[in-house]
């Protein structure tokens, strides 16, 4: 944990400008018990219905064998779909060499010890694309919670100590709390991973770390 470094001043009486401002720090961890992952099929082609159809075929064997493993269908979404012209240049020329089809699906899983057997699944039946994989809390405020009462009670710490440093007396109700952090965001494993083959990557979810920031002005007196 980072401590900033706490402004206080003082006038020798009780009054409002007799003010200590420090700034509280708390996290919590938290074992992940969701995890988001982004994948499908990219197919080229020269003629765009080509393309379109063996991408179909591929997000079908994907979804079917997804489902197979015990992922809800609801759980499976469209999460990007794009037909794209693609092309080389040549002497400062534009020369068209066929479409390219991505199709990229949004899974969740909330077993989050199965991804690694998600994705093999996936990229054994046509996935070749990975895109992103998102670990996160399915109830995040609630850690969050936690780890923000535990920066106000560091707000504390840190006043107590300033004052007896000082030799004043610390009202121990903060007379303003300012709230720094925000609840918190999944945390992504990898991103725009593309995919050969089969993968055989281990994926660990490990802990997330949930933290909180505020600010907190407490008054004293001699």
């Amino acid at each position: 944990m980072h401590y900033h470094q706490p402004v206080y001043r003082g006038t020798g009486q009780r009054n409002d400008k007799n003010i200590l401002k420090v700034i509280g720090e708390g996290s919590i961890s938290a074992r992940p018990d969701r995890a988001t992952v982004i994948l499908g099929a990219t197919t080229e082609d020269q003629d765009l219905a080509k393309a379109q159809s063996e991408n179909a075929e591929a997000i079908s064997n994907i979804i079917g064998s997804v489902l197979e493993i015990g992922i809800p269908r609801e759980n499976i979404q469209t999460f990007d779909y794009r037909a794209e012209p693609q092309y080389r240049y040549e002497d400062g020329k534009q020369i068209f060499i066929g479409y390219k089809v991505t199709h990229l699906l949004k899974i969740t899983i909330d077993q989050v010890d199965q991804v690694g057997r998600l994705v093999d699944t996936a990229v054994k039946n046509g996935a070749n694309t990975v895109n992103n994989i998102d670990f996160s809390v399915s109830d995040p405020v609630l850690y969050y919670n936690k780890a923000l009462a535990n920066a106000v009670q560091d707000t504390l710490l840190k006043a107590q100590t300033i004052a007896g440093s000082l030799g004043v007396t610390l009202i121990k109700t903060p007379r303003q709390v300012i709230e720094e952090s925000q609840a918190p965001k999944p945390i992504p494993f990898f991103t725009t991973t593309m995919v050969k083959g089969e993968s055989t990557v281990p994926i660990e979810a490990g802990k997330l770390t949930i933290s909180a920031v505020v600010r907190a002005e407490y008054q004293y007196y001699y």
